[in-house]
């Protein structure tokens, strides 16, 4: 690994950490490194939109009781489950080519639900309410246009000039991670080649808290359970998988032939469905960091791996990545060890690779 000599200019701002990106998995992060003792500054280059109730961020998740627990031991997850978080307490499965429905019930493992769907902008929005108790120092806007490597510490240059030292920096900045780029840390990729529609909808039928699944030649379609709206009492949000063409045809539906589209292909699940917001889509593609330490540089969440909404996990991977770090620190610093020792960090980064290419894989 080549190395930069020691700057002569100091730098402007020092922290045990500095964590590049403050989306839900990079905030989660800069909170619970600070939980576990350390001094940490968060930069992001714009501060999230605040969640408002009246409106409904398309982009949701499935989110795992373990991720729960997660965010309730960094002061979050009281305020989110009040908020807007819709417990799923069974999962069922349909093959369209046959075979019988496979059915997962939150009773058969003793809990009361499998998780939550919960919205992005809320989970962004409470976790950022966060910051400033926990100690975090923030600097936003902030862009990294530039990274220096030492043998004890790493250096990050802004967009303004202003320099950032840290003994180790989390790219947590996403699929096209700036940061990951600047470390040389190249990631294999695979287009799918679909697109993931994503709308909420009203459907004739109850959802019965229940996230339902149909695997289609096409794709996937999910109807994941939300609360009610006004005026309509049973609300899912929908995630429908399709190759691209198809899903260009389908998003330029109107909104009666879309709703009609969804209940064929799920096969009349949930009855009639009918459109509640304009459809969205997104490319699909599974991205894979070859790893996720480089000296002192970690990479994890969606700059470590994007990964086919399929089971939902790409939220929950980073989280987990974010547990397991926390864990790790908490650990080395409880045997009075150094907690940014290489073989320490190197660790962490062959274990969370290893589940989330096991996880992307599957």
């Amino acid at each position: 690994m080549t190395r930069s000599p020691r700057s002569s200019r100091s730098a402007s701002r020092r922290a045990d950490v500095a964590v590049v990106g403050g989306g839900v998995v990079g905030t989660a992060c800069a909170l619970a490194l600070a939980e576990a003792g350390l001094q940490v500054v968060l930069l992001e280059h714009a501060e999230p939109t605040p969640w408002d109730v009246a409106r409904h961020d398309p982009r949701v998740y499935a989110f795992a009781p373990d991720n729960a627990a997660l965010l309730e031991r960094l002061g979050a997850w009281a305020s989110i489950r009040g908020a807007r978080a819709h417990p799923y307490r069974a999962m069922h499965v349909v093959d369209a080519a046959g075979g019988a429905p496979l059915r997962f019930e939150a009773d058969a493992f003793a809990e009361r639900e499998l998780g939550w769907i919960v919205e992005n902008g809320l989970l962004q929005d409470r976790l950022w309410a966060r910051l400033r108790e926990a100690g975090v120092q923030v600097r936003c806007p902030a862009r990294v246009v530039g990274l220096e490597r030492h043998d004890d510490h790493v250096v990050l240059t802004l967009e303004d000039d202003l320099r950032i030292e840290a003994a180790v920096t989390v790219a947590a900045d996403g699929g096209q991670s700036t940061l990951r780029t600047l470390a040389g840390i190249e990631v294999d990729a695979h287009d799918y080649g679909q697109r993931g529609i994503v709308a909420y909808v009203a459907t004739e039928r109850p959802h019965a808290d229940t996230a339902w699944q149909v695997f289609l030649p096409t794709g996937p379609l999910a109807f994941l359970p939300v609360d009610p709206w006004p005026g309509a009492a049973n609300v899912c949000s929908i995630v429908w998988t399709l190759p691209e063409d198809e899903a260009a045809r389908v998003r330029a539906l109107d909104d009666a032939a879309f709703g009609d589209a969804i209940a064929r292909a799920s096969r009349g699940l949930l009855g009639a469905v009918c459109p509640l917001t304009p459809r969205l889509a997104f490319p699909l593609r599974r991205q894979l960091a070859r790893t996720q330490a480089d000296g002192r540089v970690l990479v994890l969440g969606d700059a470590a791996h994007t990964v086919h909404p399929l089971a939902g996990q790409g939220v929950n991977l980073g989280l987990r990545d974010v547990a397991a770090l926390a864990a790790s620190v908490a650990d080395a610093r409880a045997r009075r060890v150094a907690w940014d020792a290489p073989h320490g960090l190197a660790r962490w980064a062959r274990a969370r690779r290893s589940d989330n290419v096991a996880s992307a894989h599957a």
